[in-house]
């Protein structure tokens, strides 16, 4: 299967207003400024989309909406994981019809599940979804991880075709990708990996940074993944004070400070998450002071 994607994915955040309500005029610029600026995958409603905090209805309109302005020039794909199976199904049937390219789909979180049970899981989604499935590993918020093997047992189903993984361990990733081989595209879900992940054969990176650096971090990524992985590992160090930054607290409280620091306004964030404190506000505004 030919990859959603090779280079840098974008983790988007979701604008609020001051009333918490989705601004979907702020959206539709963010993602015009993505694209003009080499983003090559849009990524709605994950993570730092504030995904679980969004009604049905919210994700379907941020589908639609991302799919209308990307007008095909970049993919979209669509964070419809959740801790139930059933629900998983029902909101992939749905959001399919948004023309969304692909899913991303978070492993099961607090019930969680065992390794067999994984795989039971993905491949119902995978059975019943038209489009393709990325598997989104992150233990450090779902409280479980998938291993190599595993991986392997998902790279059989024809409708499984990426994973981001978010775990931080090396040595796990470079076994996951040899024993996967061409059937499953990784994608790191850590900006502070990008360099050592494309030399162990990711296809890119689904990126927090991006929505600051768009630009540099699709460069940074494609540099490695062409081969220049000095050039690519150069630019990796100058940024790693600034993603530390970004993950000063719970992603996407910083990021979202930042976009303010920079000019573009992205609103409140939604309870339980909170604005970030005045010592982590100065701290990121002089990492950021290094690029303006």
């Amino acid at each position: 299967m030919k990859p959603v994607f090779i280079g840098s994915g974008v983790a988007l955040i979701t604008p609020f207003d001051k009333d918490g309500k989705i601004d979907f005029k702020r959206f539709e610029k963010l993602i015009e400024y993505q694209i003009e600026n080499k983003t090559d995958a849009i990524i709605v409603c994950g993570t730092t989309g504030e995904g679980s905090t969004l009604t049905v209805y919210e994700r379907l309109n941020l589908f639609s909406t991302a799919v209308e302005v990307a007008h095909g020039r970049v993919p979209v794909i669509g964070g419809t994981g959740s801790n139930s199976t059933s629900f998983s199904l029902s909101l992939i049937k749905e959001s399919e019809k948004t023309g969304i390219d692909a899913h991303l789909s978070v492993t099961p979180y607090y019930n969680k599940t065992s390794q067999a049970g994984l795989v039971k899981h993905y491949y119902t989604l995978a059975d019943a979804a038209e489009k393709p499935i990325i598997v989104y590993n992150v233990p450090t918020r779902t409280g479980m991880n998938i291993i190599p093997e595993t991986y392997r047992e998902l790279s059989e189903h024809n409708n499984i075709c990426g994973v981001k993984e978010a775990d931080s361990n090396i040595s796990k990733l470079i076994k996951s990708v040899k024993l996967c081989g061409d059937k499953l595209d990784f994608y790191i879900g850590n900006d502070d990996m990008i360099c050592p992940a494309v030399a162990c054969g990711c296809k890119g990176v689904i990126s927090v940074l991006a929505n600051v650096m768009p630009e540099f971090t699709h460069e940074m990524t494609m540099e490695g993944i062409s081969g220049d992985m000095r050039k690519c590992r150069v630019m990796q160090e100058d940024v790693v004070e600034l993603v530390e930054a970004l993950f000063c607290d719970v992603n996407p409280i910083p990021v979202k400070c930042a976009m303010k620091q920079l000019g573009m306004d992205t609103g409140v964030l939604r309870l339980p998450l909170c604005e970030l404190c005045e010592e982590k506000k100065e701290q990121l505004e002089k990492c950021l002071e290094c690029f303006l």
